[in-house]
């Protein structure tokens, strides 16, 4: 087995509303704002290769939305999913299968492309992993979520007849990944769990967006269910610092992977890394 960091690019969000409660003056030092309090975040998927299989863990926003979208997301950088896949000797149409950890813009917005008039896979030989705990919660997404939620991204997935729920398709994964489930950014998202080179490696998506996010009260504001999202925090954390855990950030601007140790603050990060380090 052999894992790969694929950058997509990068994009900006409110800093206020991805630190929750903790003030400005204090994540101001960790991810610094420009005038308008915006922070700069990774589009950072992971790609898997394992025999036979190419599994690519989430696509970031993709490029096919309009203008005015785009003015409020400031999506930037060079790196692009086709470009970052290239780097590594392949092609979208080499994937095996997407794993989508949840369905908000920034992590399934790459799964679909357009085609003329047309919305198509842009892995047109892929299965796409959902559940369907998640997939019925963002098609019919509440009135706080469903601007993250687009149709777009969403229903050609289903449409195009390339759309599996781990529960209920046997999805042959190698022994060596498991899916874990958290309920507090949004319903059921899926966090790959990944045993590699003797270590265990958990693909943090939006429980832990960033390094920043290790501390207990640092959860965003775009959280469903904010004191869920503390409780199961702080259950991994635990057992991530107990177990040694090797933690890939998919929103971390800077840092790609780290690892955790036990301070008189909690737990705290002990290494980062780049994934070609480990």
């Amino acid at each position: 087995m052999k894992l790969f960091s694929i950058n997509t690019g990068y994009f900006k969000l409110d800093g206020g509303a991805m630190f929750g409660v903790v003030p400005k003056s204090i994540w101001n030092k960790i991810n610094p704002a420009d005038d308008n309090n915006m922070c700069s975040w990774a589009l950072r998927c992971l790609l898997i290769e394992d025999g036979n299989r190419l599994i690519l863990v989430d696509n970031g926003m993709g490029d096919k939305q309009d203008e005015k979208f785009f003015g409020h997301y400031y999506l930037h950088g060079d790196d692009t999913l086709d470009k970052s896949l290239a780097a590594h000797g392949y092609h979208r149409d080499d994937i095996t299968d997407v794993i989508l950890t949840h369905l908000h813009f920034d992590h399934c917005g790459g799964s679909i492309v357009r085609e003329g008039d047309l919305l198509v896979p842009a892995f047109k030989n892929a299965v796409f992993w959902s559940n369907q705990r998640h997939w019925k919660w963002a098609i019919e997404p509440n009135d706080r979520e469903k601007a993250s939620f687009l149709k777009e991204n969403i229903l050609p997935i289903q449409q195009s007849g390339q759309l599996k729920f781990i529960e209920t398709h046997r999805h042959d994964f190698p022994d060596n990944i498991m899916v874990r489930q958290a309920f507090g950014h949004t319903d059921a998202m899926m966090l790959p769990q990944i045993q590699y080179k003797g270590r265990t490696f958990v693909f943090m998506a939006d429980l832990l967006p960033s390094v920043g996010h290790i501390p207990l009260p640092y959860v965003m504001a775009y959280d469903m269910f904010p004191l869920t999202t503390l409780n199961e925090k702080k259950t991994f954390l635990t057992e991530a610092q107990q177990g040694d855990f090797v933690l890939f950030f998919e929103h971390d601007p800077l840092i790609e992977c780290c690892t955790l140790q036990l301070t008189e603050k909690g737990i705290r990060v002990k290494d980062t890394f780049s994934l070609s380090d480990l």
